[in-house]
């Protein structure tokens, strides 16, 4: 079934990734041809009219090519875990910047941004909180995706771009572990949020929550509500199976929204962390 979006010509970053994937794939069901991209080409062979471009986000010429006449990007590209400094570095700030930098220069009208709830990680789990709240990052990998969302708001004050950045929860098939019982973000609604985010009107910067509708969530989503998100699944009904084959978490992941990016190469004092 086709759809109409008020952007003609999209591109995609981190086409080859996991929600590169599922968003291609909808796209291409609903008679979208996006250009695609990554720094690696795709291991499936390119259905008719698809048009897929190799670039390294760290390279502003190359991205400033892939860009040329484009309306709208949806970031996904960039080091999608935690890892070493310099490849955070490299993939996800100096990537970041030549993206939104090349998009100026290109007049692209919107980005949509993946962020990650790893932002805000070090929250505890009691506690909900909205997309106000101070970031508190959980990784090296969070502080990139705290300068993306940053960036964005840089570009859309002094610039005029619209930008919408998603904290993405834990975008699985499935819900992986009980955590995610209250984070999850199933692939269809990760599909209606990223459309939505596309068809929103009169926005200059917002930030919304990745989140399908589960019970207990950690998040408040404000934002998701103002561009008219209604998410249409929710983690409850993998609950009962998870609950029964879930491991315990660790001592410190255990306290926080982040999970094991929080406890990873942990040795601070939680009680400091309110």
């Amino acid at each position: 079934m086709s759809v109409t979006l008020p952007y003609e010509r999209l591109l995609i970053t981190g086409a080859v990734g996991y929600l590169g994937g599922v968003l291609r794939r909808a796209m291409r069901d609903k008679g979208l041809r996006p250009r695609l991209t990554d720094i690696k080409a795709p291991s499936y062979p390119l259905e008719g009219g698809e048009d897929f471009v190799t670039v390294d986000l760290a390279r502003l010429d190359q991205v400033q090519a892939v860009v040329k006449d484009i309306d709208a990007i949806i970031h996904l590209g960039g080091h999608s875990i935690e890892g070493p400094w310099e490849t955070i570095l490299n993939a996800n700030i100096v990537g970041t910047y030549n993206l939104f930098e090349a998009a100026r220069l290109a007049c692209v009208k919107r980005i949509v941004f993946a962020s990650s709830h790893h932002a805000v990680g070090y929250y505890r789990r009691e506690r909900m909180i909205d997309t106000r709240v101070p970031v508190r990052p959980d990784s090296r990998y969070a502080v990139s995706k705290v300068f993306g969302e940053a960036i964005g708001r840089l570009y859309a004050d002094k610039h005029g771009m619209s930008v919408i950045c998603q904290r993405i929860g834990i975008a699985r098939h499935r819900p992986p572990h009980q955590r995610a019982l209250r984070a999850w973000l199933s692939e269809d609604d990760f599909v209606r949020l990223t459309f939505d985010c596309l068809r929103a009107h009169d926005v200059h910067f917002e930030i919304v929550y990745g989140i399908s509708a589960n019970d207990g969530a950690f998040w408040e989503n404000d934002g998701g509500r103002r561009i008219g998100y209604a998410p249409q699944d929710s983690a409850c009904a993998f609950e009962k199976e998870i609950l029964a084959q879930a491991a315990p978490d660790d001592a410190i992941e255990a306290l926080f929204q982040g999970g094991k990016f929080t406890s990873a190469e942990f040795d601070g004092d939680p009680s400091k962390i309110d």
